[in-house]
């Protein structure tokens, strides 16, 4: 019973540390201190029920009265006896938090906040694991089943973690999970009274066991393997572009979430937002109410960090919200229009992330408290500790509107500008791209006419067409496959355009928000998971940050569009001011036209970014042909290696003999390269030795069965009697080698002056003649006495290594610090 009792303290143990993954996905360890009071509470009612003897029946029944009584003190309904005692009304209440689970693990993200709702599960699943680890591991002695469980804990963050669950929490299960299977081995050893060794001697005091001392190895290896297998890249299974441009060919993944309650910087708005757009499900999220007769996007997010694989949002920093907000500056002198409005915010329980929708430039805010912060670069709102959940919060801001003069009298930023120290119009070498913004920017003067000439690039007269579902590429680059399909929906358009204008030196970056959508009552918006959207932000010197939105405005409901920014693909396109220099052109870079009803057309012309002619792509045949030459090559080589072997034994040429070859009756003359068998005693033994060593192995390329325990007499008679017995020819020939082996192994004076080229050639042919077709395909490409010789090679090696590794282990031993101390001991 002793051993009982440890070994279901150990699966209480290994239980918690299972449960370590779910701290990935809680936001604190209140999750951990409850659940291992249930553990504990758990482990000691089946320590009770093993002191009564109960049966296995029993040890069930009283851990799951121990959970019930664990789960009613640490969430009381109101209703129970003594604290712990449950009544009808405690169970009613358990399933009031059972059902509010489900909804709160739909509405919020990872991480979580400590809801009574999902606290209550997870305590729940927790100690349910327990009870069926006790009873596999101490009640059926079956501890590798018990893993089972353990790891369905892992897969509930698995299930719900945006990004890869980090591995040091799978690590601490995986000890957890191995010392339940030690503890239990430990038990059974314990039972013979010694250690001892797979060799059968007893082992030392200060000697770890060999076979303990390999397990533990094989274990720290397997962990090390999970951990480290998942790490490898492996091609098409990356990570996000223009996740950006990665939703891949129909793919509009995501998660289906705004965001999740983790840090700001971690969130995928980019997946995030393709999942909310691909949703079957309309869910409003955000009602909000502004005196603005018409205003622009609500924002909440901003990605900035451009890498080789697209945008990312990066850690945000600012100030409480709490305190005075900066005052937005004045922006230029003549064609900027800054006016003050109003806005109020309701979120729903369907949108839960670390940020919140705000219009642009805020001045002040009401009804949110210090643990908001404002990011004055980025202009969003953010917490490391709350969530949107639920959220109803006031804010004053400034709008600015612009007119095309005004932002033609910005001029390029100084080299000391901060956002070029912040390497905001840095991008990844794409030549495609390069080439494309050279011919689009080419002859403007000033910036604004730069970003026009690409803002109107992603129009209908050039090929772009909106669609939810992408199309893919075959130039290894987002950013290419787009600009070349030019099918795509916001965040392609709002990341494409961002990148081609950094790519003109111009800073640039992706907003997330949501648009105006098609529900409004008055002055009140109501925005669904359907409006989420993006768009591009472009900076001016004197201006700020500018709105621009490439994507085609008939598949944004409630697109907003302005002056600067006009709608490329309206019939009647708005008219510059009278007088102003350099108006931006259409751009006219691919061929034809295609209006908004080609959102299914396949528009893809190779590399050619536009061109008037596709770019010829490099073949993909010499690839092919490259690839399967090695194929073939590689499997040539056990045949390879058989020729050569078979060629170098028959170089063994020695003085022709003069005793006549008719005896033998094969080999009447002379053939080039025949083994003959010499008249030197030595080289008549070497060249007998080559022969019967060929004839071993043509028998093991055809299957037919060797004896390395035979003589060759009786080998040769063998064979003479069960497989060569209608080829005369292959019977004296066989005959003749088994002879000259025999003499060439026991005789003072081996057999002299014999041919054996031919006599190995025709047992040759008579074994050929009697196998089967897959036998004789074998033999010719496969050779089994290669593949043999092979195998027997490696187990050579293998067994050299292991004994110098047992050497130097047996020396390093003599200085094992456990060895000393029981020596000094023992003085």
């Amino acid at each position: 019973m002793t051993g009982h009792r440890n070994l279901g303290l150990v699966a209480a143990g290994a239980t918690l540390l299972a449960a370590a993954p779910l701290s990935a996905i809680f936001e604190r360890w209140t999750w951990l201190i409850e659940s291992a009071i249930a553990v504990a509470v758990v482990a000691g009612a089946a320590a009770l029920t093993r002191v009564l003897r109960a049966p296995l029946w029993g040890q069930a029944l009283g851990m799951l009265a121990g959970l019930t009584l664990a789960l009613t003190w640490l969430f009381p309904g109101g209703g129970e006896l003594l604290a712990v005692v449950p009544t009808p009304s405690t169970f009613a209440h358990f399933g009031a938090l059972f059902s509010g689970s489900a909804q709160d693990m739909r509405s919020y993200g990872v991480e979580v906040p400590d809801t009574p709702a999902l606290l209550f599960i997870t305590v729940l699943g927790v100690g349910a694991v327990a009870v069926v680890v006790d009873l596999l591991a101490v009640g059926l002695r079956r501890p590798a089943l018990a893993g089972l469980p353990m790891l369905a804990i892992y897969s509930v963050p698995v299930a719900v973690y945006v990004d890869s669950v980090p591995p040091t929490p799978f690590v601490v299960g995986a000890v957890g999970y191995l010392w339940l299977l030690g503890a239990d081995n430990v038990d059974r050893v314990r039972r013979f009274g010694r250690r001892f060794t797979g060799d059968g001697r007893d082992v030392d005091v200060w000697e770890a066991s060999p076979l303990a001392a390999a397990g533990r190895r094989l274990a720290v290896l397997g962990v090390a393997v999970a951990v480290l297998l998942p790490l490898v890249p492996v091609p098409g299974m990356g990570g996000s572009l223009l996740d950006t441009l990665t939703a891949g060919p129909g793919s509009g993944g995501g998660n289906g979430r705004p965001g999740h309650g983790g840090p700001p910087g971690r969130i995928d708005l980019f997946a995030a937002l393709s999942g909310q757009l691909n949703e079957s499900q309309v869910a409003d999220l955000v009602k909000v109410t502004t005196n603005e007769p018409d205003p622009f996007y609500l924002r909440f997010g901003v990605a900035d960090d451009l890498e080789p694989d697209g945008f990312r949002v990066t850690n945000p920093s600012g100030r409480p919200v709490t305190r005075d907000l900066p005052d937005p500056p004045v922006r230029g002198e003549g064609g900027v229009r800054q006016q003050r409005y109003r806005a109020s915010v309701e979120i729903t329980g369907d949108l839960t992330m670390p940020l919140l929708p705000i219009y642009s430039e805020p001045s002040r805010t009401e009804d949110l408290n210090a643990n908001w912060l404002y990011d004055n670069d980025r202009q969003i709102v953010y917490s490391n500790r709350e969530n949107s959940r639920n959220k109803r919060y006031s804010f004053e801001y400034v709008r600015s509107t612009y007119t095309p003069a005004a932002l033609r009298t910005a001029r390029p930023l100084p080299a000391d500008h901060p956002l070029l120290q912040r390497r905001q119009t840095e991008t990844p070498p794409v030549p495609e791209v390069q080439d494309l913004v050279s011919r689009l920017v080419r002859g403007k003067a000033t910036e604004y006419d730069k970003v026009r000439a690409i803002y109107d690039y992603f129009s209908s007269d050039n090929g772009f067409s909106y669609q939810l579902r992408t199309e893919g590429g075959t130039s290894g680059k987002d950013i290419v496959d787009f600009l070349t399909n030019k099918v795509g929906f916001c965040q392609q358009y709002a990341a494409a355009m961002a990148w081609l204008v950094r790519e003109a030196g111009i800073p640039a970056r992706v907003a997330f928000g949501f648009s105006n959508g098609s529900k409004r009552d008055g002055n009140t918006y109501v925005l669904t998971n359907r409006n989420l959207h993006a768009w591009t932000e472009v900076y001016f010197d004197g201006m700020g940050w500018v709105p621009f939105d490439a994507t085609p405005a008939y598949g944004v409901a409630g697109s907003t569009r302005s002056s600067w920014a006009p709608d490329t693909d309206a019939p009647d396109p708005v008219t510059e001011e009278p007088g102003a220099p350099n108006a931006p052109q259409q751009a006219d870079e691919s061929p034809g036209a295609a209006g908004p009803d080609t959102a299914d057309r396949d528009t893809d012309t190779g590399l050619s970014l536009g061109s008037d002619t596709p770019t010829d792509q490099a073949p993909v045949w010499p690839w092919w042909a490259a690839g399967s030459l090695a194929l073939l090559l590689l499997l040539a080589v056990p045949a390879l290696r058989r020729l050569a072997l078979r060629r170098r034994r028959g170089r063994r040429v020695a003085t022709p003999a003069t005793s006549a070859a008719s005896d033998v009756g094969v080999g009447r003359s002379a053939a080039p390269r025949m083994v003959v068998v010499g008249a030197d005693a030595d080289r008549a033994r070497a060249d007998a030795h080559a022969a019967w060593d060929e004839l071993l192995d043509t028998l093991v390329d055809y299957r037919v069965r060797i004896d390395r325990t035979e003589t060759p007499r009786a080998t040769a008679d063998r064979l003479v009697r069960d497989t060569l017995t209608d080829h005369t020819e292959a019977v004296t020939a066989v005959r003749l080698l088994g002879r000259a082996e025999e003499r060439a192994r026991y005789a003072r004076d081996p057999l002299t002056g014999e041919p054996l080229t031919p006599a190995l050639r025709a047992v040759r042919g008579a074994l050929a003649a009697g196998a089967n077709r897959r036998t004789r395909l074998l033999a010719a490409v496969l050779p089994p006495s290669v593949l043999a010789r092979w195998r027997i090679a490696l187990a050579d090696t293998s067994a050299r290594l292991v004994a110098v590794t047992g050497r130097n282990r047996r020396r390093m031993l003599r200085w094992n610090p456990r060895r000393l101390l029981a020596d000094r001991a023992a003085r």
